[in-house]
């Protein structure tokens, strides 16, 4: 037995991809809305002051008056969506969490607001000059591998219209730097997070090159054995710039988050604002 597990706990080769459900797992996706919609809580978004904060903000830089038809990518359960449907933007939200997407449509209809959501990986975006401006928010381009990250960001230099906006964030080298590798270990007697039952989880956290990062968590209960793979890429100013501008982007502007702060070299954070 020791020896089955010892294997799950080895440090994978980069980028390596869970065999099991995530996004749509049962339970975990039961789990992740809850943490969406705590509006104290800054794990899977941000806290609530924060992105009213940060829809004021962009509503000035790329108002809907002129950027109306708006995709927000990785939109979850609409937190920003409805928000920019208030501010005036024809919104489209996608994402690869079925149940954030279900839960996103009734809200929109509850608050009579006309969002079109539409459950999809955005690896297979096949949008042609649709829309005026796009959204990636809360770092999710940085859980991408590098051949994910040039498809989406390809995709979505296809889908805007020429001038069309693209804003997206990720984190930046001082995470990366910060970063320590350790390891630990959790059990939920009353179920957790990661499962409903009791579960042990083992929780690796490794730095590679490449200024990339990796979570591990294997989760153990008593009938099967499961591992999630949580990468981040981190970046600096210009090697962001670099990937915008290999799929057709030209840089309108950076700032040190997506409610406008400006960029600092002590910025945990990078915001950059691209145009088609």
């Amino acid at each position: 037995m020791i020896c089955n597990i010892s294997k799950y706990l080895e440090r994978p080769p980069i980028y390596t991809q869970s065999d099991v459900e995530f996004w749509n797992d049962k339970h975990i996706s039961k789990q992740m809305l809850k943490a969406h919609l705590d509006p104290s809580y800054e794990g899977a978004s941000r806290k609530l002051e924060f992105i009213e904060k940060s829809v004021r903000w962009i509503e000035k830089v790329v108002p809907s008056t002129t950027y109306r038809q708006l995709l927000d990518i990785g939109c979850g359960p609409g937190l920003y969506a409805e928000r920019f449907a208030m501010a005036g933007f024809q919104v489209t939200g996608i994402d690869f969490s079925e149940r954030s997407i279900e839960y996103a449509q009734k809200s929109a209809n509850t608050r009579g607001l006309e969002i079109s959501y539409k459950y999809q990986d955005y690896l297979k975006l096949n949008i042609n000059s649709d829309f005026d401006f796009a959204t990636l928010i809360y770092c999710d381009y940085g859980a991408l591998s590098t051949q994910n990250r040039r498809t989406v960001m390809q995709k979505i230099h296809r889908a805007l219209k020429p001038g069309g906006k693209f804003l997206l964030d990720v984190f930046s080298m001082v995470k990366y730097n910060a970063f320590q590798e350790t390891t630990s270990w959790d059990v939920c007697h009353n179920g957790g997070f990661w499962s409903a039952e009791k579960y042990l989880a083992l929780n690796g956290f490794y730095k590679y090159q490449d200024n990339v990062t990796l979570e591990q968590v294997v989760v153990i209960t008593n009938e099967d054995i499961n591992t999630y793979y949580l990468w981040t890429r981190y970046f600096s100013k210009e090697s962001l710039i670099k990937e915008g501008q290999e799929a057709g982007f030209k840089t309108v502007e950076v700032f040190g988050d997506v409610a406008g702060k400006p960029h600092t070299k002590d910025s945990q954070t990078i915001a950059i604002l691209f145009e088609k």
